[in-house]
């Protein structure tokens, strides 16, 4: 009688866990779907017809639509690069409009380590700062001896004044601020090795001002191509 017991206990108690585990699995399943629908309706405070065009690469959410008659992208990356301290998620806002330049300029913010999010580790080129840059910027082309029009750059950097923005991308198809949306919890991340960040959601008012940011250092660029032809 006492092995009927034992079995009775031991299934009983498996089953428990198996309840608890898809009760687990089902509740981060809500929790990742409010958080999507959250995310998604602060991009469509901004960008009202904005389409989820993910691809379905892991970490990674896309919109895309129109701002001001420009196309524009809103993009999410989770970072969990093994050699960052913490995962981080980022915020990529970009205009996909042409812009006046005749290579690749990419600036990142202490670059430190490799990301998922930027080739600027792949470019060969490191550019001389003007005047106006932030001091742990570091400058790259994929051009050598190519000229970009520093100063009008460099009177664009406000965004880069809070310690969040990470990369200015400025290219002949578009320009793109990349920025710190939040790092991983720390305790969670060193005991279970999961990358949660907490209640951060996308905030559709840093989304407006990253693309009149960019707007307005895209129009300046264009404008001064056009009085210098």
């Amino acid at each position: 009688m006492s092995d009927v017991i034992s079995a009775l206990l031991a299934g009983a108690i498996v089953l428990a866990l198996v309840l608890h585990f898809a009760w687990q699995a089902r509740r981060s399943r809500d929790r990742a779907s409010a958080a999507l629908a959250a995310d998604e309706a602060g991009v469509r405070a901004v960008v009202a017809d904005a389409d989820n065009v993910s691809d379905g690469t892991a970490g990674v959410i896309t919109w895309e639509g129109s701002w001001n008659s420009q196309r524009v992208q809103v993009r999410t990356i989770v970072d969990t690069l093994a050699t960052r301290k913490l995962p981080a998620r980022w915020l990529s806002v970009s205009i996909t409009e042409k812009v006046s330049v005749p290579a690749i300029f990419d600036m990142m913010m202490r670059p430190g380590s490799p990301t998922t999010f930027s080739n600027f580790d792949h470019l060969q080129h490191t550019l001389p700062k003007a005047p106006g840059f932030p001091a742990e910027a570091v400058l790259r082309t994929d051009r050598r001896g190519t000229r970009f029009p520093q100063s009008i750059i460099a009177d664009h950097m406000e965004p880069f004044s809070k310690g969040r923005a990470k990369e200015l991308l400025i290219t002949p198809n578009g320009v793109r601020i990349v920025w710190l949306l939040a790092e991983a919890e720390r305790a969670r991340y060193g005991v279970f090795r999961q990358a949660a960040f907490g209640d951060t959601r996308i905030d559709s008012a840093l989304i407006e001002r990253l693309l009149v940011s960019l707007s307005d250092l895209r129009d300046a660029i264009n404008r001064s191509e056009r009085q210098a032809a």
